[in-house]
């Protein structure tokens, strides 16, 4: 097997994938044994690849290509990973840079298939790997519940690239269904609301660059008890008004923390984000980024949110409307899950 450069491979003796016995109901059996390249942006679809990565019995030691970010240092840690440069959804500029690096890495590593959950950077990678005569399967994320994103669009018209849905819906002849990270969570009632004198609170705003997400800041500025012990992940939205404690990004394990020592979890509506929160057994309350006030490309963190509330798997409410009313309704709701990974 080649080595790069770029790998890095850290001491752990549980790497989160290509190990253990195979799942007995792989979603993918086509790929079993197969030297695989799995690909993904941070954040949800980083999420969404390890998750199902899991249920693969692919052959061991995979190569991961990743951006550097705690959250894949976190959950990749023990794996073989090529990390490229940053590029943010919709940026030809950066995806144009980032090819060659892709292009070299794949060009030195031995791989039969290279899986992919997106975003942009599946562009850079599995028309690449069909060039190079290689297997190509494009997983597209839980949060497009309509239809495939840009990237899935794109990637739709290269021959040869197997396609994904996870939703059976939109499934058609193009796109198969075979399973949905969905499946895995179940939520029950713990009690009534509770009122404590001094909620603890954690507030994950996301890290989608370059994307701000003030107009949640602000309301949750007017609703929470001055009482409140509030830590804030706070991602592009840097501020110097909050309450509490303030981190930029932080590693799983120490959003894991905050998450399981919280009375109630309040989070934008992102995958990533949020699967890991319903891992964790807490019910969140999901707040959508809106694109007409600049905080994402597009609503479909809106989408995420209103199937998820209708699974009864969390509280939502737009900006305007959250109160402590919905932040009552979560803690009395908890999720079962999959164990962690």
């Amino acid at each position: 097997m080649a080595k790069h450069a770029e790998h890095d491979r850290a001491r752990d003796p549980h790497p989160v994938s290509g190990q253990g016995d195979p799942h007995p109901a792989s979603p993918l059996p086509e790929l079993t044994g197969k030297r695989a390249v799995l690909v993904a942006s941070t954040g949800g679809h980083l999420a969404q690849l390890v998750q199902l990565v899991t249920r693969l019995d692919l052959h061991e030691d995979p190569l991961w290509i990743t951006f550097e970010h705690p959250q894949s240092l976190s959950l990749l840690r023990g794996c073989r990973v090529a990390y490229v440069p940053y590029v943010a959804s919709r940026d030809y500029a950066g995806l144009a840079r980032v090819l060659p690096r892709v292009r070299s890495i794949l060009r030195h590593e031995e791989f039969e298939v290279c899986v992919s959950t997106g975003a942009a950077i599946a562009l850079a990678a599995l028309p690449q790997a069909r060039l190079m005569g290689r297997e190509a399967h494009y997983i597209e994320s839980v949060s497009r519940f309509d239809g495939p994103s840009f990237s899935g669009r794109a990637l739709a018209r290269i021959p040869g690239v197997h396609l994904y849905t996870q939703h059976a819906a939109w499934a058609d002849k193009n796109w198969s269904y075979r399973f949905s990270v969905l499946q895995s969570y179940e939520p029950y009632e713990v009690g009534p609301s509770w009122t404590p004198d001094r909620p603890k609170v954690f507030v994950t705003l996301g890290t989608i660059r370059p994307f701000r997400f003030d107009a949640l800041v602000d309301r949750l500025l007017s609703v929470l008890p001055h009482e409140a012990e509030v830590v804030w992940q706070v991602g592009e939205t840097s501020r110097d008004d909050l309450p509490g404690t303030v981190i930029t990004t932080m590693p799983t394990e120490e959003f894991d923390r905050f998450v399981t020592e919280s009375d109630v979890v309040v989070s934008h509506s992102g995958v990533g984000s949020t699967l890991r929160i319903l891992e964790l057994g807490k019910s969140p309350v999901l707040v959508p980024r809106r694109a007409a006030r600049g905080e994402h490309i597009d609503d479909h963190q809106a989408q995420v949110a209103e199937r998820l509330s209708s699974l009864g798997l969390v509280t939502t409410a737009e900006v305007p409307e959250l109160t402590m009313e919905h932040l009552l309704a979560a803690h009395s709701t908890a999720v079962t899950s999959p164990p962690l990974k």
